[in-house]
This record gives C-alpha cells, sequence and structure tokens, in this order.
C-alpha cells in the first residue's frame, strides 16, 4: 500500500518533495538533463532531490550551487547483498524527507530506484526510458520490464521511443509520457568560430563531442572524413570526449592516415566553448534517442550531420536544419561532408536554421514545464 501524500502536498499548500535519480553525474545527455531539471523546478511547487550510486562528476558542483541536497546510494551490483542494505537506506531517505515522488532516469537506476520506491510505499513512482532496450540485455532486461508495471508514468525524450516502447516492448500508451529535452539557450547560443591552440589554425573544423562509446558509431566518422580530408590543406577532425573507445578510434586514425589531422580532447565540463570551435558537427550515431549534444551543436551555429536513427530525424530535416545519412554508411556521410566543405554558404544557411529550431522549440524552460506538467498531473490523480 502506497503512503498518502499529505494534505498540504495535495493542496498545493507546501512543494512535493522529488527525488531524482541516476546511477553518476557525470558526462552525458541524461546527466544534464537531470542537472537541468534539479537546477529549474519551481521551488513553490516542488523540491528537488538528487540520488546517485556515485557522487562524483562534472555537474555536481552545478546541482549543489542551486541549494539541491545530493545523497549518495552505493548501489555497486545488484547481486550483492549490500544491494537489500542500500535499499533500506533509501527507504530511510524517503521517510524522512516525505518524497512525494521518486523519478528515476537512466536503466541501473530505473532497475533499483523503482523497486526500492515501490517497496517503500513512495506514492508516485516515474521511470525514464533515454535509449533503446536494444542496448540492455540478460537479467538486467528483464528486471527493466518489470518496473514498466510498477511505475504511474513512464517518461521518453521523442516519438521514436514512445513507438519502441509500445511496439516492441508492449507498454500500455496510457503510462507513456513524451518529454523533449530542452536547453539553456543562454548557454548554447550561435557565437564565431574559435580556434584553440589544440586545432591551431585550422580553415575547417569537422568532428564530435561525445562520450566515446562504440554505440556512437565513430569509426564511421574516421572513415568518412579520410574521404574528404585531403579537400582542403587544413581540415582537422576533432572528437572531444573520453570513453572506452578512444583506443580504437586512434588506432583507425592511424590506420586511414590521417593522425595528423586528428584531434583528440578529453571531456571538458565547458562544452559549449567548444561547440563554438565546429564548423561541421556529426553525430553519426548507431543508437540514439534525442541526443542532448546534438541539440547543443545546432543552437550553438554548428551545421549538423546525423545518422537516420531514433530521435534524430525529430530534431534534424533533412537538407534544411541539417543533414541524415544512413547509419555506418560512410559514404554517404562523406557526401554530405564534402558538400559542406566546398559550399560555405549552405553552411551558413543549415547552421542557422537549426539554430533556430532549438531556440524556438527546445528550450529549458519548455522542458520543465512538461515535466512538472507530469508531476502536477500524477498529483491530482492521488486527491
Amino acid at each position: 500500500m502506497k503512503r498518502v501524500l499529505s494534505s498540504d502536498v495535495r493542496s498545493g499548500r507546501r512543494p512535493c518533495p522529488v527525488l531524482l535519480m541516476i546511477r553518476e553525474i557525470d558526462c552525458g545527455g541524461s546527466e544534464r538533463q537531470i542537472t537541468e531539471i534539479a537546477k529549474s523546478l519551481d521551488r513553490e511547487q516542488f523540491t528537488p532531490h538528487v540520488g546517485c550510486f556515485l557522487d562524483q562528476g562534472l555537474f555536481s558542483h552545478e546541482i549543489r550551487a542551486a541549494g539541491v541536497p545530493i545523497v549518495q546510494f552505493p548501489v555497486r551490483s545488484f547481486s550483492k547483498p549490500g544491494t537489500v542494505r542500500v535499499a533500506r537506506l533509501m527507504g530511510d531517505y524517503l521517510r524522512e524527507h516525505e518524497i512525494g515522488i521518486v523519478h528515476t532516469f537512466d536503466v541501473p537506476s530505473n532497475v533499483f530506484g523503482v523497486f526500492a520506491a515501490r517497496a517503500y510505499r513512495t506514492p508516485i513512482v516515474i521511470s525514464s526510458q533515454r535509449a533503446y532496450r536494444t542496448l540492455t540485455t540478460g537479467a538486467v532486461l528483464k528486471l527493466l520490464r518489470m518496473t514498466d508495471r510498477l511505475v504511474d508514468r513512464l517518461v521518453v525524450n521523442c516519438e521514436a521511443l514512445r513507438r519502441h516502447l509500445m511496439e516492441e516492448e508492449r507498454v500500455p500508451s496510457r503510462l507513456i509520457r513524451v518529454c523533449y529535452n530542452g536547453l539553456d539557450t543562454s548557454r548554447f547560443h550561435p557565437a564565431p568560430r574559435s580556434r584553440p591552440p589544440e586545432v591551431g589554425d585550422a580553415a575547417i573544423v569537422i568532428g564530435v563531442a561525445c562520450v566515446l562509446r562504440p554505440e556512437k558509431g565513430l569509426l564511421t566518422l574516421v572513415d568518412a572524413f579520410a574521404r574528404v580530408a585531403n579537400l582542403g590543406p587544413n581540415l582537422k577532425l576533432l572528437l572531444v570526449g573520453s570513453g572506452p573507445s578512444r583506443d580504437e578510434i586512434v588506432a583507425r586514425c592511424r590506420e586511414r592516415g590521417i593522425a595528423d589531422r586528428c584531434v583528440f580532447v578529453p571531456a571538458v565540463s565547458n562544452v559549449e566553448e567548444w561547440l563554438h570551435v565546429f564548423d561541421i558537427f556529426v553525430l553519426p550515431s548507431l543508437s540514439e534517442a534525442l541526443s542532448n549534444v546534438l541539440m547543443e551543436a545546432m543552437a550553438s551555429g554548428c551545421a549538423v550531420i546525423a545518422s537516420r536513427v531514433g530521435g534524430n530525424p525529430e530534431l534534424v530535416t533533412d537538407g534544411k536544419t541539417g543533414f541524415l545519412f544512413e547509419r555506418e554508411n560512410v559514404e554517404q556521410l562523406a557526401a554530405h561532408m564534402k558538400r559542406l566543405i566546398e559550399h560555405p554558404e549552405l553552411r551558413c544557411k543549415i547552421a542557422g536554421a537549426g539554430s533556430q529550431r532549438i531556440h524556438a522549440e527546445f528550450t529549458r524552460g519548455r522542458a520543465i514545464d512538461r515535466i512538472q506538467g507530469i508531476y502536477s498531473e500524477l498529483i491530482a490523480q492521488a486527491n
């Protein structure tokens, strides 16, 4: 049996305490979104808390600077006996702070947080699906599917994921709510292209800022760049980010004979500054939901090229706000790159249209309004 929301919360006389949960508050799209939500929730309606397995990462200082407490629930493995003890710690926290809503944001926090929140009778439990479930396997996938039957709502960040859950995972449509990601457009905005020492006096900089993981399809980007690298005397491929695929990508650059044209920069907290370095931003993902960094690049005045997967076509209108290519299609990607390299006026036009769309439709304010609408809907139903 659920705990009941207090009459003060139900009537709106007191803000509803909300626990936002994620594995860690480090680099990544979900991490950025939970940070923006924690900072931006209307404090007259909601009191945010952030829970995580690892209390470290690039965004922790932003959350704390906004006066939002961070609590660590040190889950190391779902199969370890200590997980039960951690669940009790979470239960104590839920009761002490009278948490009315638990909202989980990624797969590990969905699996742990939903079960723990239900075990300790949290009135409202919400999960998020921000990537295709084909990336999750085995026992964790089975547990994740069980959470679909325990939540009050399941939030996705694009229509593509809504269709995936309904058609392939058989999640009832009544449970799913689409809430597009939103940006702080005062932070991500067009500016003159910059040239830090790492890229020198490059004429055109092509590349991406992301976690270097296999599903990002970065070998496709390297292979396509190798086909266009000689179109100009000073083209650079820039990859900003850290991750397990770095050594493989570096090796591919050497194999393709373009190592001297490639620049690697580790993950940064000031990604908005680095986005002003790119002339052409390429997201070659093999699997993607609604990419934060693609939105950020568009908002920042980059001409973008993205693989035709997941939510990318919901951001990029092919030929207008960017270009799309079939995933892993090196030839098609190289052709788009060549066109943008050789036609600077088209590059400028695409960049301007993309920025205008993001600033009009994908602001942080609109995203927060959608999230708060979901929370308010469920509070009203709890009355």
